[in-house]
């Protein structure tokens, strides 16, 4: 079983300042412990939970804007256990890790040091966290860098669409996922450059063709316009279940079927 919590389900500049939605990006657990894009707040969303994050195998970050990797710091600290422990895998963009022209890093070289592995992520680099295989997406955002990601997982492929223009290297390397979850800051009607609207992320799962769509990453004009409108305009066009993510929301994913509920607090963790 493969469970995904989506610890924080906003994104862009507004809905992180005010904090419309949580952004804290998801977690997935699949034998290893994976965090994609900690966002401000993603150590509180943990523990909100009853996540441990001292439990957290790996790291993964898309690009270097801080709604997708501000708590990623004190997350090593915790993976590290304190900076005790040379254990445990950070991987990001090159802005991310070392730095891209007027972007990052986002790391300090302190932090760097305390992970086993750290990796920089660029299209097609590929990376083993057993049982998880991932595998890094091209993507057309103003931080040339910026990748997604693409997991290889026990209940099947899960395909990240971090921020991205809609072009067609992303489309094609998205296609043939399970479950496919893509960053949607722009709602119906106000496209936006290198983000997705409601009519780009809807176009990208009709050509995917996952067994399911989670949206999530919303901006505030989103937000005001409500998420779930936007899913179920995806759905109609598409034929293909689509879900507006919540904050908490789990999925639970075997090779039968994907189950949406809400995550309650784990009381194995205080």
């Amino acid at each position: 079983m493969v469970r995904i919590t989506f610890l924080g389900t906003g994104g862009g500049r507004f809905a992180t300042i005010y904090q419309a939605r949580a952004t804290g990006g998801f977690y997935i657990e699949d034998g290893r412990n994976v965090h994609v894009d900690p966002g401000p707040g993603a150590l509180v969303r943990m523990r909100s939970v009853g996540l441990d994050p001292m439990a957290t195998h790996a790291i993964l970050i898309s690009h270097c804007h801080p709604d997708h990797y501000l708590d990623a710091e004190i997350l090593i600290e915790a993976m590290t256990e304190g900076g005790t422990r040379k254990q445990g895998v950070l991987a990001g963009s090159k802005s991310v890790i070392e730095g891209n022209g007027d972007y990052g890093p986002a790391i300090s070289k302190y932090h760097l040091s305390k992970p086993k592995t750290v990796k920089v992520m660029g299209p097609s680099s590929k990376l083993s966290v057993k049982p998880l295989e991932v595998t890094a997406i091209s993507s057309a955002h103003s931080d040339t860098s910026s990748v997604g990601f693409r997991m290889v997982t026990s209940a099947g492929i899960i395909s990240y669409v971090s921020d991205t223009q809609l072009v067609e290297p992303v489309i094609k390397a998205h296609r043939s996922c399970r479950l496919l979850i893509a960053c949607v800051t722009r709602p119906l009607g106000q496209r936006i450059p290198h983000h997705l609207s409601t009519e780009d992320a809807g176009y990208l799962i009709d050509k995917a063709k996952p067994d399911m769509a989670v949206i999530t990453h919303f901006g505030m004009r989103v937000v005001q316009e409500n998420p779930e409108t936007q899913a179920r305009w995806i759905e109609n066009e598409t034929g293909i279940r689509t879900v507006a993510a919540r904050d908490f929301m789990m999925l639970s994913m075997d090779k039968d079927e994907i189950v949406v509920s809400d995550r309650t607090r784990d009381s194995a963790f205080g």
